[in-house]
């Protein structure tokens, strides 16, 4: 994939730099949910899925299905956002249920989730639009999604796109879709094309408007081999598909660790007290390495303004952790309040989690706690 040559003209914070940070200075730094709307999957869905079960994250939920859940990590290509990328020369075929919202719906009440959160996937194309180009696709994206929600209030909201290669264009397209129909949210990629662009200070306006509107962030890393976390050296066997698989199943963990370190780390979370952010793929890493980061820090002498745990505490995390066992322990760190649902697409062939109801069940949780996970949290979060 060919890089944007203008974004990479001004690389200001690398990765490496900030495998430093004891030793330089850092920058400035509930509503009730309301009643969903459920019903009823059909007895031969519910067969297929007693017949998929051989894992946990298939099994199917207990009794019978109904669509409680908010989705908050799905993404969607509507047809508008297609033509635009096929003229551009980079044609996004994909499943129908990509921007078929009839059908979109169906599955939603067949696999138990009531609402998603409209968001694209890692093939974001900022990385290499014109900055021009990009803020025309953001708006035919966002305008899809405020046609969405209009369309089916009860079951889609967006969390807006935003040329971030661009910051004044960004901000430009977040004020003019700002309080529309069903913009609940934006959506952001952790990096493009190796930089952790979000921390640099052209984006401090940007992050303020964020937070003065509301919304959270939801993060997700890049598609594409110039966005690999850590570069070409992490390129495992002869194909790219190889490489991608594993810079996805690997790459895109410890990308979204960096990424909620650096929000500690930089003061942001200081400078931005009221900012949410919802962190993909159960956090990645960052839970399992907060302890090593919190003493490194410690040791190391390194000032953060509140105890490192409340910063821990400052993310949302998605459910998408594939084993029960793991979501047990994020929840006993993080709190049964600082966890959403997600299922990485979960449909077509691209499935992550096909039952996202069935992962929390399984942990036989107070019913007060699977309540928040399932929708209460993000009823919160999204001011539903």
């Amino acid at each position: 994939m060919k890089p944007s040559g203008a974004f990479l003209q001004s690389p200001e914070i690398a990765r490496r730099d900030f495998l430093g940070i004891g030793s330089g200075s850092r920058t400035d730094a509930a509503k009730a949910p309301r009643t969903l709307a459920s019903g009823q999957a059909s007895s031969q869905v519910a067969q297929t899925a007693a017949q998929r079960s051989d894992q946990p994250w298939n099994a199917p939920p207990r009794g019978t299905i109904r669509p409680v859940s908010v989705d908050c990590h799905t993404h969607w290509a509507p047809e508008p956002y297609v033509k635009a990328l096929a003229e551009l020369g980079r044609p996004n075929g994909g499943d129908p249920l990509n921007f078929d919202l009839d059908r979109r719906c169906k599955w939603m009440d067949a696999h138990g989730v009531q609402m998603l959160v409209l968001t694209l996937n890692g093939g974001m194309p900022y990385q290499w639009v014109s900055p021009q180009d990009g803020a025309r696709i953001a708006q035919i994206v966002n305008d899809a999604g405020i046609q969405a929600h209009t369309a089916f209030p009860d079951r889609f909201i967006t969390a807006v796109e935003l040329p971030w290669h661009a910051p004044a264009l960004a901000l430009k397209e977040l004020n003019r879709v700002a309080s529309k129909p069903g913009v609940r949210g934006v959506h952001a990629p952790n990096s493009i094309q190796g930089r952790d662009y979000i921390f640099e200070p052209a984006y401090a306006a940007v992050l303020a408007r964020i937070e003065e509107l509301g919304y959270p962030i939801i993060f997700h890393p890049l598609d594409g081999e110039i966005n690999y976390y850590g570069g070409p050296e992490t390129r495992v066997g002869d194909a790219l598909s190889v490489a991608a698989a594993m810079n996805n199943w690997v790459g895109f963990t410890c990308e979204t660790a960096t990424t909620a370190a650096k929000f500690i780390t930089s003061g942001t979370l200081d400078k931005y007290p009221k900012l949410e952010i919802v962190l993909p793929h159960s956090g990645g890493s960052f839970p399992y390495l907060a302890g090593r980061l919190g003493h490194g820090l410690e040791r190391n002498k390194f000032k953060v303004q509140r105890p490192f745990r409340e910063y821990v505490r400052r993310f949302h995390y998605d459910s998408i952790t594939f084993y029960p066992e793991t979501l047990g322990f994020l929840i006993s760190l993080v709190g049964a309040d600082r966890v959403v649902i997600g299922t990485d697409n979960a449909f077509g062939a691209n499935q992550a989690i096909e039952y996202p109801n069935s992962l929390v069940e399984q942990l036989n949780l107070p019913a007060a706690d699977r309540d928040l996970i399932l929708r209460g949290n993000a009823a919160r979060l999204f001011h539903l």
